[in-house]
């Protein structure tokens, strides 16, 4: 008899052959298992609504944070952003289901908590700043998906864009620490002192600039006795730590669309380590990489 699974998925971007592919090789049942997307489902790949409505029609079973490419959406929809000439949203934008598409990306999540065989996974897009708590993670994410889901939504899309304020600080409010909360829960790479954050930079772990690491060896990391789990940086591959979790594994550029298996270990419990499962299938490319 098949047990209840869980399974974490790397970025998508609109690679909906792939998923299918994926989906078969675990031997998904969306009325037995639950899906954990981290974020980027749409754009540059060739089936951005394919993705939604393949997602929105598991329901429950398909649980999503909003990655970059998610709110690049939106902001595209709100006449927010100006088209970028690699995007492939146009299937979505001009479909006569549009508002049902739009309408459900604006109520998924910034950060997703679960308790799995014990342990805490955090779930985010890029990152957490290290001198964020668990508490405050999720408080702050739910600040922004309020703000998404609301009448203010146009407005902030609007101000979204833009890598200032660079640096945390609790005094910020309204649009700038919405617009700091939302890079670093979607931006994030490389992290100093005081959680300032630095975007240029998009190769691997040991291209730290000057006076950056990256967001989660940064000393004294708030979240580091759990699991984070994260997507969105292609060129650190599926890092696999205790508490890191990396599956971004580069579909969209001719690499992996990644899933995690986590939970249903043995022994079980929060006493042994989180069981893990490491399941991936080959993708086309669909964009030159660069």
């Amino acid at each position: 008899m098949n047990t209840m699974a869980m399974y974490l998925i790397g970025d998508i971007q609109g690679c909906d052959e792939p998923l299918q592919r994926l989906l078969a090789e675990l031997a998904f049942s969306p009325s037995r298992d639950t899906l954990f997307l981290l974020g980027d489902l749409v754009n540059r790949g060739p089936a951005s609504a394919s993705v939604l409505r393949r997602l929105m029609g598991y329901g429950a079973a398909a649980q999503c944070v909003l990655g970059n490419h998610d709110l690049h959406l939106l902001a595209l929809a709100q006449g927010a952003r100006a088209p970028h000439r690699s995007d492939t949203v146009n299937d979505i934008l001009q479909a006569p289901d549009r508002s049902a598409m739009l309408d459900w990306l604006r109520w998924q999540r910034l950060a997703i908590l679960e308790h799995i065989d014990g342990h805490p996974v955090l779930m985010v897009h890029a990152g957490v700043l290290p001198s964020w708590t668990l508490a405050q993670t999720m408080a702050r994410a739910a600040e922004v998906e309020q703000v998404l889901r609301s009448d203010t939504a146009g407005y902030f899309l609007q101000q979204l864009y833009g890598d200032e304020p660079a640096a945390w600080h609790e005094g910020l409010q309204g649009v700038p620490r919405w617009r700091m909360i939302v890079n670093a829960l979607t931006r994030l790479r490389f992290c100093g002192a005081s959680d300032r954050m630095e975007f240029a930079t998009k190769e691997g772990a040991g291209a730290s600039p000057a006076g950056y690491l990256p967001w989660f060896d940064v000393p004294r990391r708030q979240t580091a006795d759990m699991t984070v789990a994260f997507g969105h940086w292609s060129t650190l591959g599926a890092l696999q730590r205790q508490d890191v979790l990396s599956l971004d594994t580069g579909c969209v550029w001719g690499g992996c669309l990644s899933a995690m298996r986590l939970g249903g270990g043995v022994l079980g419990g929060a006493a042994e380590p989180l069981a893990r499962e490491l399941i991936q299938v080959k993708c086309p490319a669909a964009q030159p990489h660069g």
